[in-house]
């Protein structure tokens, strides 16, 4: 029979959140949000840039601030819980429906005859709700992954070992997002071959920011854990 100490089971440390209530939620989900409108503008334009003249590397305008959008979802999710984040990533995804079809009525509306950049303001804002399209499948998809993964690691964690919360919530996250992405904002418009560079470039690029930034990433936290007057253990 095995000792009475090794049958017991250990219980789980305690998990610590804000309420929100109090204290920074709403500057980051601000934040959150208005990053996450701009990627959606900036991702209507493709970008090729040539690796040391030979490799063409593929990547959309939306990944230089969209990884922005995972930093801030890390923070949400690490110091106010799941259901915080997912109030910002619902928030997030309403905005973005009307964004589009605030730039699908504009784009309808008559133009003044003095006013001569119609084609222009269609061949840029007119493809976004495709992207808004892909952008809100894959973001719902990605960031609800990349909030999931890091509680529940929290959860056995606790305040220990943030690194691998932060970079295993990103690696699963992003994976979804940026795959489901590409393939219904760009699907049938580019190449096989260009699809999987476009894929692999977003999702390589977009974790390396995440762990490049995970310096600041630490600081953020541990500020505003530090300033929020009810961040405290609750039941996990």
């Amino acid at each position: 029979m095995l000792p009475m100490a090794d049958t017991q089971i250990r219980p789980r440390p305690p998990v610590a959140f804000a309420s929100g209530g109090r204290g920074n939620f709403d500057i980051f989900l601000a934040l959150f949000c208005g990053l996450l409108l701009l990627s959606n503008i900036g991702a209507t334009k493709l970008i090729a840039v040539n690796l040391f003249g030979a490799f063409p590397l593929t990547f959309d305008g939306g990944a230089i601030l969209f990884p922005l959008t995972y930093v801030i979802g890390d923070v949400l999710a690490e110091v106010y819980g799941l259901r915080r984040a997912k109030r910002a990533i619902v928030t997030g995804f309403g905005l973005s429906i009307v964004a589009s079809l605030t730039f699908l009525a504009v784009a309808a509306a008559p133009p003044d005859p003095s006013w001569t950049n119609q084609e222009a303001f269609e061949a840029i804002l007119g493809f976004v709700p495709r992207i808004v399209v892909a952008s809100l499948v894959g973001y719902v998809v990605g960031q609800w992954l990349n909030a999931w993964v890091l509680v529940r690691i929290k959860r056995i964690t606790a305040e220990r070992n943030l690194w691998i919360r932060l970079i295993g919530s990103t690696i699963v996250g992003e994976a979804a997002d940026t795959t489901l992405f590409c393939l219904i904002a760009w699907g049938g418009l580019i190449g096989a071959g260009t699809m999987v560079n476009y894929i692999v470039v977003g999702f390589v690029y977009k974790v390396a920011v995440e762990t490049i930034c995970l310096p600041v990433t630490y600081l953020v936290i541990g500020r505003v854990k530090r300033h929020e007057p009810d961040y405290a253990p609750v039941t996990a």
